[in-house]
């Protein structure tokens, strides 16, 4: 083990300490970083050899929520926590995407980044601290990963920029935006936002990223201290000749093909000039390193098109839409659909209703526990035209799925406005990039179509880049998939009219300045009105009506003291009242009560049943109980659940009655009227009024209070002196104290 060191830094005001040298010493990098009282364990572990056969970054980031960090126990069934759930997942690729384009290119060995959160305060949020944990893990190692990477939350509170918020704070601010960058550029970006301006998250981004130097300087020291030589790799070599020969061959061919518009036909030509050329030069070169050329040559083709003439691939100008349809309504018996076409891009997005009880429980390391708005995204393989088994959603799935759920989020209805769970889920029909922006489109259609009083149509549109090497770059609207592969940048940003909701972007190189952010995001909010406006062409407002096989959804309000008599010994109560009407019904600790279903009768039947339940006593009302017991005043009648009243002897008839017994008996059925609630809530009742209809004066309940008072005496002989509450009980009155002899 290697001696125990810890660095510090402040982050606006606050201490985050780095420390090493005391756990998992085995690990080739190890530390462990503390926010408050949340703390995590980052460990980087590499293989000594590459992984043969492969042309990319086996690079794997593990995520590993422990609930014992908060207090909890897990809510599964075995009581541990099994496969990462979708917060880990998002914190994994988050933690991923700014380090994987900081590798050394032709790096190949197999490199495991695994998280583990050991304490969590339930104020500060773990994911930008292992952003910051990984870096300073790799930067220590050995293993070759060469800049530090610092990496914040910014929040927006009553017009000021906040670093690193607590998760009560990002309740109540505009934006929740994590910023990571190396020393002289931003490497990815990930935001949640309350349609903010594109002036405002350009400084929240520019603010992050100056705060972030902080943790780099705290990195660098580390490295300083306490760094581990680094492996040497080997530059990947290049056969000059090879790419010569490739060129030569086949230039004259490849521009005309990258300006079809066509992807498929474009795609099938260039397959086929590789294949020839790999069959031609068989003799002199390898079949793969001819057809890592050829496509190498292809990329150059592409970029230099993009610098040098303003035209990208399929012919289009920087800032031009590829062509959009939409359509709302296309399935029958679902509660809304939207269909979004986007060039070859198409999304299906479906919504579906549900009772406030449908939520999502969460069994995370959050304060949320339930979550009533869900997005899903699903891609199978048929969208890109490949045959491969299908199983669970892969991150990519979830993390798009997450991202059009952020971009939507600040427009959908609170519970109080729309008493509805609701779901969303997007199928990629057919992909040619951008299909998480489609994704948003698509469900804002069906939103719409379902009657979700939204506030706000949202669309949105991904943004590329293309960087040269003599610092000259070019911003691209709307990329598809080749674009996406061969460019360098996929920067996500979706939004309303009035401003930002979301935003994600990746880069490929090794980060991005300002004046190209702010490029990207004054170009991307053009192209969004654009779509927006296409959008709303279809359909320009939520529905006023929700669809027929939609259930609707019924609030009353109850005494919250009398929640107990709704739900029953058990649920035995509300079960029985679902179970009779076909209703589903959710009852809230303030008394709201939600009563879903698809028929009005039923819901009209429910309500009833519940008001029964919990009506508050009213004097002059009639009600119908059973009798409940017979005592000496009279006998006591439950006209409520929990609630009983008195009628006294008097009352009990439109006739003078000499024994309870000789009119009603326990169980009988009888209607009484409230004739007076007194100051200790209890409530008196009469029979005879029910029947007359006449209700006793205050004058008559005063002398029937006196009368009902039965004699009691100081001792034998005694004066009688009167007592008793009129509920069966007796009250003496004090005695004098006795005179001395």
């Amino acid at each position: 083990m290697q001696e125990a060191r810890s660095y510090e830094c402040l982050i606006d005001g606050h201490p985050l300490t780095i420390s090493t040298g005391v756990l998992a010493g085995q690990a080739d990098g190890a530390v462990t970083v503390r926010f408050g009282d949340t703390l995590i364990l980052v460990t980087a572990c590499m293989e000594n050899t590459p992984r043969p056969g492969i042309d990319f970054l086996p690079l794997t980031v593990d995520y590993e929520e422990r609930l014992y960090a908060a207090g909890k126990i897990p809510g599964s069934f075995f009581r541990r926590e099994g496969r990462p759930g979708q917060d880990a997942t998002l914190t994994a690729r988050l933690t991923d995407r700014p380090l994987r384009p900081l590798f050394p290119k032709g790096f190949y060995n197999d490199i495991q980044i695994v998280i583990t959160v050991l304490s969590a305060d339930m104020e500060n949020d773990p994911a930008a601290l292992a952003i910051v944990g990984a870096s300073a893990a790799l930067s220590i190692s050995r293993i070759p990963f060469f800049d530090p990477v610092g990496a914040v939350t910014v929040g927006y509170i009553n017009g000021r920029l906040v670093l690193n918020p607590t998760f009560s704070e990002l309740d109540i601010s505009q934006l929740d935006l994590v910023v990571a960058g190396t020393r002289d550029s931003i490497v990815m970006v990930e935001a949640g936002a309350s349609e903010v301006a594109e002036e405002l998250m350009l400084d929240a981004i520019r603010y992050g990223h100056e705060a972030s130097q902080a943790l780099i300087d705290l990195q660098e020291r580390m490295v300083r201290d306490i760094g581990k030589p680094k492996m040497r790799i080997e530059e990947p070599q290049h056969d000059d000749a090879l790419d010569e020969t490739i060129r030569a061959s086949s230039s004259a061919d490849i521009e005309p093909l990258l300006l079809l518009p066509d992807r498929a036909e474009r795609e099938r030509r260039l397959e086929l000039i590789k294949a020839k050329l790999t069959e031609q030069l068989a003799e002199r070169f390898a079949p793969n390193a001819v057809a890592e050329a050829f496509d190498g040559e292809v990329k150059r083709q592409m970029r230099s098109l993009v610098l040098n003439r303003n035209v990208r691939v399929g012919g289009r100008s920087m800032n031009d839409l590829r062509t959009i349809s939409c359509e709302v309504g296309v399935l029958p018996r679902t509660h809304g659909s939207g269909l979004f076409n986007r060039g070859r891009t198409q999304v299906l997005s479906i919504a579906t209703l549900g009772p406030i009880g449908r939520a999502q429980v969460l069994d995370s390391l959050t304060p949320d526990e339930t979550k009533r708005f869900m997005h899903h995204y699903n891609y199978p393989p048929f969208s890109n035209g490949e045959a491969r088994r299908i199983g669970s959603p892969s991150r990519r799935e979830i993390g798009h799925g997450a991202l059009a759920e952020r971009a939507l989020e600040p427009v959908i209805p609170t519970e109080g406005e729309f008493p509805y769970t609701i779901r969303l889920v997007s199928e990629v029909l057919s992909s040619d990039g951008s299909t998480s922006m489609g994704s948003v489109c698509g469900s804002t259609l069906a939103l719409m179509d379902a009657g979700v009083p939204i506030k706000a149509p949202v669309s949105g549109v991904a943004m590329g880049l293309i960087l040269g090497e003599d610092g000259r770059y070019a911003v691209l609207t709307d990329i598809e998939a080749t674009e996406d592969f061969l460019g360098d940048m996929d920067f996500k940003v979706p939004g309303t009219a009035a401003g930002i909701t979301a935003l994600q972007m990746d880069v490929k190189v090794k980060g991005l300045t300002i004046p190209i952010l702010q490029e990207a995001l004054n170009q991307a909010r053009a192209a969004r009105l654009k779509i927006l406006d296409i959008m709303q062409t279809t359909i320009d407002q939520p529905r006023g009506v929700l669809s027929p096989y939609a259930p609707r959804m019924y609030t009353i309000h109850i005494n919250p003291e009398k929640i107990r008599y709704v739900i029953g010994p058990g649920g035995r109560t509300i079960r029985s009242i679902m179970e009779e009407t076909k209703v589903t019904i959710d009852v809230e600790n303030d008394g709201t009560v939600v009563i879903g279903s698809a028929s009005e009768e039923a819901a009209a039947k429910a309500t009833q049943m519940i008001e029964s339940l919990t009506r508050e006593v009213k004097i002059g009302e009639i009600y119908t109980g059973k009798v409940a017991r017979i005592a000496q005043a009279g006998v006591f009648v439950e006209i409520l659940p929990g609630q009983d009243g008195l009628v006294r002897l008097r009352d009990l008839a439109d006739f003078p009655v000499a024994r309870a017994e000789d009119v009603v008996k326990i169980g009988d059925d009888i209607n009484v009227m409230v004739i007076e609630v007194d100051r200790q809530g209890r409530v008196n009742l009469s029979r005879r009024a029910a029947i007359t209809g006449v209700m006793p004066t205050p004058e008559e309940l005063a002398r029937a209070r006196d009368e009902d008072r039965p004699p009691r005496r100081d001792g034998p002989g005694g004066p009688p002196r009167r007592g008793g509450d009129g509920y069966g009980g007796g009250r003496f009155e004090p005695r004098p104290a006795p005179r001395p002899r």
